[in-house]
């Protein structure tokens, strides 16, 4: 890591004592000695060496939990949790508890929050409780329900760095996001934010100010990014349901690299107004590449579930740019077999061993269950390598050199930084230094509108219902190591809906042969370090069709997943 501390020399001190603020924030009698710490992450449980705090119940020797909140943390889906919590059976501030103290064995053991606010959430969720005794009724569709949040969303009085130390040098935000709004509306209890990669532009969850957040999985592989520390809180079940957002991947890479469900919807289904980015001024790219928040949890049900409550609730009421679409549950797709098209795997970017070993399965099986496979041909207009060329020019259309930004932010890049921004392509970028920024834009979106319209004859043509893709090109990989993100970023160029589900597992014994990298920038395939990965697929719809995709993620999920939820 470079340190360029000279150019601001107090962002040490700044970070120090909000870390000290964040502990602060975890009752005393929630923290874990030093000793109970070394104790749950020292016996290395993963062929690379990693443990895994799943597999070792690092929750309950925390010794921190008692079986109730063991229950209520582990036993249910969200949805599930809401229809106790609507029918008495469950309250809200015993749920609440729960979360907010297994989520604090999470923080200790994976550094996966940012913002903590366990009594402001309690207090809430008892005000819900005494709603609840008093009328009867519910607040809303997410009535109790304890919901995590992506840093970069904004909840009063609390900061949101996403992960730049120069945003500490101001008092926190007094406003909220339009989707911070409209969740507490509809009865939610927030009680946390989850860490992000500093510039939200990389695989790997970390930042100066509150560290790597780590795989629960296996401690020694990343996360993903750039809604890892989400995804790690939620695979640790430290969360019944959180919130992400994804501009090339960021919700489904992490949820590939820790085993959760994710949904991209399409952009603005779902309020994304009043989010906190680079603190410096950007150029950004006028009709680019939209960003999307979305939902991650532990079933295709809790992801359904959170889109209806948004829905339900006029999103357009809270944010101006969100369209008004109700939730249309008629889901004619659960009456008749899928008509799916196959993703090629791209020349450009071959899949690693395990990743190409769950797709095959996963095609067999549905293909067994009844559904029409249609293995589309690989196609430059379409291709994932073209995908991740437009991606990369809009994301870095205009932006600044790694020297510049390590200068403006006067504080030390992370390691996935250092290496420079995502190339994302063997090929020559398809813009140059040399074009003006107007002349950068009009190509690009003339790019982006030829690749839409590429797909949007494939679907007419083949009459297809959704796409089968895999989740990513390997699966999650030693820290800083994680490659292109074509094969998501693909269906974010196109502002498809995206659902990704988890399905099989990498293995050394069934894919044992070592695969080196095709560009330097991707990472080698090495069986034994990611042995036990989890692998994935990614089911895709034309925009807006986000309640299809969901309806035909279940279907997908009910054959590849028999019990429907991880």
């Amino acid at each position: 890591m470079v340190d360029n501390s000279s150019t601001k020399s107090d962002w040490r001190e700044l970070v120090a004592n909000h870390q000290k603020l964040q502990r602060s924030r975890i009752p005393q009698e929630w923290h874990l000695s030093k000793s109970q710490i070394a104790e749950l992450t020292q016996a290395s449980s993963t062929k690379s060496g990693g443990v895994d705090l799943i597999t070792t119940k690092a929750a309950q020797r925390a010794n921190l939990l008692s079986a109730k909140e063991i229950e209520i943390t582990e036993s249910y889906t969200a949805t599930e949790l809401l229809s106790q919590l609507a029918d008495g059976r469950l309250n809200s501030v015993d749920v609440t508890t729960a979360f907010c103290k297994r989520a604090a064995i999470a923080q200790q053991l994976t550094s996966c929050l940012t913002e903590v606010f366990f009594t402001e959430a309690i207090q809430t969720a008892r005000e819900l409780d005494e709603l609840f005794e008093s009328e009867g009724k519910v607040k809303g569709p997410l009535h109790g329900l304890p919901i995590s949040l992506k840093d970069s969303f904004v909840v009063d009085r609390f900061h949101a760095t996403v992960g730049f130390s120069e945003y500490l040098r101001s008092p926190p935000p007094q406003e909220q996001s339009a989707l911070v709004n409209l969740l507490q509306k509809s009865g939610a209890v927030l009680y946390c934010k989850t860490n992000v990669p500093q510039t939200m532009m990389t695989a790997d969850p970390e930042n100066n100010i509150f560290g790597r957040s780590l795989n629960p999985h296996n401690t020694l592989l990343t996360a993903g990014g750039s809604t890892g520390g989400e995804a790690s809180l939620l695979a640790f079940r430290g969360s019944p349901l959180g919130v992400g957002t994804d501009i090339a991947g960021s919700i489904r890479i992490p949820s590939l690299c820790c085993g959760i469900y994710g949904f991209k919807p399409t952009a603005n289904r779902v309020p994304f107004g009043g989010q906190v980015y680079c603190p410096f001024p950007r150029y950004r790219m006028p009709e680019g590449i939209l960003p999307a928040a979305g939902p991650m949890g532990h079933s295709i049900a809790d992801l359904e579930t959170f889109m209806q409550a948004v829905s339900a609730h006029n999103p357009w009421r809270y944010d101006p740019c969100c369209v008004q679409i109700p939730w249309n549950t008629d889901g004619h797709l659960s009456s008749r077999p899928l008509r799916i098209g196959v993703l090629p795997e791209d020349s450009e970017y071959n899949l690693h061993p395990p990743m190409r070993r769950a797709m095959n399965n996963a095609v067999a099986k549905l293909h067994e269950a009844g559904h029409t496979i249609v293995r589309l041909v690989e196609d430059e207009s379409r291709s994932v390598g073209l995908a991740a060329r437009i991606a990369w020019a809009c994301y870095y259309a205009g932006q600044p050199s790694i020297a510049e930004l390590e200068r403006e932010m006067g504080e030390p890049l992370i390691s996935s930084l250092v290496k420079a921004p995502h190339p994302f392509s063997k090929y020559p970028s398809l813009v140059t230094k040399e074009m003006s920024l107007q002349e950068t834009a009009s190509k690009l979106g003339s790019a982006i509108q030829e690749y839409a319209g590429s797909w949007h004859r494939t679907w007419v043509q083949n009459d297809l219902d959704i796409v089968l893709a895999p989740g990513g090109q390997h699966t999650t990989v030693p820290y800083d190591e994680y490659g292109m993100p074509g094969y998501t970023c693909a269906w974010n160029v196109v502002d498809y809906p995206a659902c990704f589900i988890p399905y099989g597992r990498a293995s050394a014994k069934s894919d044992p042969e070592g695969v080196a990298a095709t560009a330097g920038f991707d990472p080698d395939y090495k069986p034994d370090v990611v042995d036990g990965a989890h692998c994935g697929v990614q089911v895709i719809t034309p925009r807006f069709q986000d309640e299809q995709c969901l309806a035909a993620a279940k279907i997908v999920d009910t054959v590849l997943n028999s019990q429907g939820a991880l």
